[in-house]
């Protein structure tokens, strides 16, 4: 296929949670892109997904993560891969926001493939 004739379909949106913010950056068949940011002492659900992988990257602060049951952390260019039906959560334990990159790559990027296991909101 040539270059020219791709028609990548990007999307822009914003979405504000109780934990933070996340923006699309990019939807494609492929792939979807968010920049998520999770504000000083909060932490997203702890989740799975059936129909999708994810690759975090930092961008801003010092991410921990909680993948399976361990505890992790990551900082400014340092990255973590979700394999698909893994067990996740994105926590800021810092005073600082904390950005990073998620790529999501799979057959399905909705927000109804989110498995929720706890959630601090009391969303299901």
């Amino acid at each position: 296929m040539e270059i020219d004739k791709i028609n990548p379909q990007h999307v822009y949106e914003v979405e504000i949670r109780p934990w933070g913010m996340y923006e699309v950056l990019l939807n494609s068949p492929e792939c979807k892109v968010k920049r998520i940011t999770v504000a000083p002492g909060q932490k997203l659900s702890y989740q799975y997904h059936f129909h999708r992988s994810e690759n975090w990257t930092v961008v801003k602060g010092e991410l921990t993560i909680i993948l399976d049951d361990e505890k992790i952390f990551r900082k400014v260019g340092e990255s973590v891969k979700i394999p698909q039906g893994a067990k996740h959560r994105a926590w800021n334990e810092t005073d600082e926001i904390v950005q990073f990159i998620e790529v999501q790559t799979g057959t399905y990027f909705g927000e109804e493939d989110i498995v929720r296991v706890q959630d601090d909101y009391n969303r299901e």
